[in-house]
């Protein structure tokens, strides 16, 4: 099929107007944005797309998870459509750019080809994910996870907040739940940009990641029990510290990842201290390691070691321990031909790009597993997100898009 012109390239001041005024619903409180998924502030940043969506002469379709489908229709009725997007929800102290790129620059694509009066045979189709942070309901990429079969929709509506409140329920509140069937829409392919979340396009001076796997994902939650004492008239030899014998196992999973360098990680984000007063010696700690890796025998390996290095731990200090899996996925290997239209974008448009591993999770993870998907990254500024100072340049948005839409236009055919 004939690829784009490389003259082909979006209004980027039009990208930004748009990415800013999304950014004002949700204001975080210090520059960023608090919009998490299915709150009053979600809501109407998902008016607002629409309101541009069918501004730009799109259709929207809506499923039964609040999934967003704004259709531009193909010169064939009958070929599957090419799917663009990301998510709009984020963090409660979250960016501009996460997730937020990826949507309106599907949303731009639309637009320029608008301007430029280009039909595509393949319908173009752009998506915002309900929930893809996982923040107020566990897990991250609930919808898309449902979409793929890898949730029911029964258990995801069943997902509670920390207030008591059901995804379904507040789907429902908050106008935004649709009557399509999850999952029953097929897709030619699926294309996902994302700022990196890392630092490596930046340090690289790489204008273009081009993401050939997603990293793998393993959630232990281990529990560590001692005994309660007071921390100043209980003698050392006489103590079981339960804090103790977490950093001594957190020791354990920092070497355990660096000792299958350089793509695994793992490490500890959440962590409970019991009974977390300033004057007894912790009883009882709960945390997460959570490890990852594009290999998943390296993930296996991470998770045997963590088990049996931290059981032999607790058992020389006279702790308990209990080890269980809470989450994670394998790792993901992207479709071929997808990945090969992102980088021949990158370098038809003359952008320096390198081939990279996503660290994180994404709707295109899961999408993947019933449509060929791809992921495009551009950099962020020190590698910095779920934070309300992540931050990106003009150039660099710009250039993310420009190398989404020619991937997304080829994949859709040129007419004429």
């Amino acid at each position: 099929m004939p690829a784009p012109g490389e003259n082909l390239k979006i209004n980027p001041d039009r990208l930004w107007d748009s990415l800013m005024e999304m950014a004002a619903i949700g204001p975080g409180v210090a520059g960023g944005n608090n919009r998490q998924t299915l709150t009053d502030e979600d809501a109407e940043g998902r008016a607002l797309f629409q309101k541009w969506c069918e501004a730009a002469g799109c259709s929207m379709g809506l499923d039964q998870m609040g999934n967003m489908f704004a259709r531009r229709e193909g010169t064939d009725p009958e070929a599957l459509p090419v799917y663009v997007g990301s998510h709009l929800d984020t963090q409660p102290t979250g960016g501009k750019y996460d997730g937020v790129l990826g949507v309106l620059g599907g949303l731009e694509i639309v637009r320029t080809l608008n301007d430029l009066g280009i039909k595509t045979r393949h319908p173009i189709v752009v998506v915002n994910f309900t929930n893809e942070e996982g923040t107020r309901y566990a897990p991250a990429m609930l919808s898309s996870g449902v979409f793929a079969g890898v949730h029911t929709q029964d258990w995801a509506y069943g997902r509670v907040d920390a207030e008591g409140k059901t995804f379904g329920d507040e789907l429902s509140r908050i106008g935004w739940r649709g009557e399509e069937e999850v999952g029953a829409r097929k897709m030619r392919a699926f294309f996902e940009l994302h700022i990196e979340q890392g630092p490596i396009l930046e340090a690289e001076e790489r204008d273009i990641g081009v993401v050939t796997h997603g990293q793998g994902l393993s959630w232990t939650q281990v529990t560590i029990t001692g005994k309660d004492s007071h921390t100043g008239s209980t003698p050392m030899p006489m103590r079981h510290d339960a804090g103790l014998g977490m950093a001594r196992v957190l020791e354990k999973v920092n070497e355990i990842a660096l000792s299958h360098a350089p793509h695994a990680v793992g490490a500890a984000g959440h962590i409970d201290v019991f009974p977390n007063s300033r004057n007894v010696i912790p009883g009882k700690v709960v945390f997460t390691v959570d490890f990852r890796s594009p290999d998943l025998s390296v993930i296996e390996d991470m998770e045997k070691r963590l088990r049996s290095e931290g059981s032999a731990i607790a058992e020389e200090m006279g702790l308990g321990i209990e080890f269980e899996k809470v989450g994670g996925f394998d790792p993901v290997t992207f479709d071929e031909d997808c990945v090969a239209a992102v980088r021949a974008a990158a370098e038809r448009l003359g952008y320096s790009h390198m081939d990279l591993i996503s660290g994180a999770g994404h709707d295109a993870c899961w999408i993947n597993r019933v449509a060929p998907t791809a992921m495009v990254m551009c950099p962020c500024v020190d590698g910095l997100s779920h934070n309300e100072a992540e931050d990106i340049s003009r150039e660099w948005a710009q250039a993310g898009v420009d190398v989404l839409m020619h991937a997304v236009v080829e994949t859709a055919e040129v007419i004429g």
